[in-house]
């Protein structure tokens, strides 16, 4: 098991104050999606993976379509690594099912650094609602898998469609309540998975709230910004195969996630040290589900960083324009829309010194348009 995940079972389980009861879940899903086929090997050596995500950053190169050979339906029964959190005094009404970003696991909504400071989980628990949290299929305590023609998006959007529909029929038997509302909140990639899920499965949530997110497209300054290597090189990470790649270094973390003079290094340190990996085909599939119109009927709220570098290219006011406002065009028929800039953060919103205006913004828009 990784560090990360080691140190953050553990805290988990012991809880933190007396204002949440939480218990740590395994998940068995049987789940099928249909996965493109690539004509590529698994990256095996560090110079493999550098002229990998050359190729795949090359401007006006679509390396996607080039190695693509067909579309297949791609079957498995996996596990799923999940945290579920509520009130000391009871379940909430609202529960809400909250999807990490790449090189992260679940435990970016609730790190244990610095007492828990940074703890989203506790904001949300605070306001009387219930969270479920999840490694995302791939990668720590959840199942791992082929990284290049089965660890795709879409197999990923399956899994949060299979545990969302759990929760909803009261099918996960550690979890006694009936919730009368499920919001899911994503963060980066998770956010892209969460537009999927309710881009091919309207009826799934009452509401979603996407962090770090935006439909425009600055991937090429993350992949070359972050210094990919084989993830195996990395102590932490050895046991993963050739083809789940991970950030070298703690310049690339930084480069990726915070905004200058918005973190406190620690954390920087931490998050660089405890990183998880991303998966070849996560990378060569990772627009994917955030590419048609969204027929979502419920409330929608776009949260991003000033300087975001994956979703704004390190700024979001670009051309007198809000970036992430656009994503309002996707969502024609959503029963409300909103976005909202967070001042100078970067990319990474959980971990940064503005982290009370985010959180404050997220959970305002729950209890006002889904727990109302």
């Amino acid at each position: 098991m990784p560090q990360f995940a080691q140190v953050a079972a553990v805290a988990v389980l012991l809880a933190v104050g007396s204002a949440r009861h939480c218990q740590n879940l395994t998940i068995p899903i049987s789940i099928s999606a249909r996965n493109g086929k690539f004509d590529l090997q698994a990256p095996a050596t560090n110079i493999d993976v550098t002229n990998f995500v050359l190729d795949l950053a090359q401007p006006g190169h679509n390396l996607t379509e080039a190695v693509l050979d067909e579309y297949v339906t791609v079957s498995g029964n996996y596990s799923i690594a999940a945290t579920y959190c509520e009130p000391d005094c009871g379940p909430g009404k609202t529960v809400q099912v909250l999807t990490h970003g790449i090189a992260f696991d679940r435990s970016y909504w609730d790190l244990p650094v610095n007492n828990y400071n940074y703890s989203y989980v506790n904001q949300a628990v605070d306001r009387g609602h219930s969270a479920f949290f999840f490694d995302r299929l791939g990668l720590g305590q959840s199942s791992h898998g082929e990284p290049v023609n089965e660890v795709q998006s879409w197999l990923e959007v399956s899994a949060l469609y299979a545990l969302t529909t759990m929760i909803r029929e009261n099918r996960i038997p550690e979890i006694k309540a009936k919730f009368d509302k499920i919001v899911h909140v994503g963060h980066s990639f998770g956010s892209i998975q969460t537009y999927g899920l309710v881009a091919a499965y309207p009826d799934s949530s009452d509401g979603i709230v996407l962090t770090g997110f935006s439909q425009a497209a600055f991937l090429p300054y993350f992949l070359l910004g972050n210094d990919f290597v084989s993830a195996n090189t990395i102590p932490a990470l050895v046991t993963y195969p050739a083809g789940y790649l991970a950030a070298s270094s703690v310049s690339g973390a930084q480069i990726g996630f915070f905004s200058p003079g918005q973190f406190d290094p620690w954390v920087l340190q931490a998050a660089a040290a405890t990183g998880q990996p991303v998966t070849v085909g996560e990378l060569l599939t990772v627009g994917g589900p955030s590419s048609p119109k969204n027929a979502f009927r419920g409330p929608v709220f776009v949260v991003t960083g000033e300087r975001d570098i994956p979703f704004c290219g390190g700024y979001c006011l670009q051309a007198n324009r809000s970036i992430p406002a656009e994503v309002k065009s996707s969502f024609t028929n959503a029963s409300y829309f909103d976005s909202f800039i967070v001042p100078k953060a970067g990319h990474g919103l959980n971990l940064e010194f503005t982290w009370p205006i985010t959180y404050g913004r997220i959970l305002g828009f729950i209890d006002a348009q889904v727990s109302s």
